[in-house]
């Protein structure tokens, strides 16, 4: 079955790409660990959807998988996240948000998560 996609900004395909060419250490750490199928799923980098960037999503099971870095502390930018966030789940998307920290220091915690979320949403 064809991959449904989000309808998204088409512009946004080049600032995309851009974002997959900067080195941000814990999306790199997370990348290395779940690509290439590593947990039985495909994963895409810096995935354009409505007017927004996601930084991993699963087609195939409608997962979106955020880090939130420091910035992310602040009340504008949870509520910017968070508004993203609802708009996003109306196409039948969840998501997952890790902090930096912890993809960098418990990575095997967050590739459990992650797992974990994978069979939920494969059994529905």
């Amino acid at each position: 079955m064809p991959n449904k996609i989000i309808p998204y900004n088409p512009n946004l395909k080049i600032l995309a790409r851009n974002f997959r060419k900067q080195r941000i250490l814990s999306e790199v750490i997370l990348w290395k660990a779940i690509k290439g199928k590593a947990l039985k799923v495909e994963f895409h980098r810096q995935v354009p959807m409505l007017s927004f960037i996601v930084d991993f999503y699963c087609h195939e099971i409608k997962l979106v998988i955020e880090i939130n870095g420091s910035s992310h502390n602040h009340d504008e930018v949870i509520q910017y996240d968070n508004y993203r966030q609802e708009l996003i789940e109306k196409y039948g998307v969840t998501f997952l948000r890790f902090l930096d920290i912890d993809v960098r220091n418990n990575l095997q915690n967050v590739l459990k998560e992650i797992a974990s979320k994978i069979n939920d949403l494969r059994k529905v």
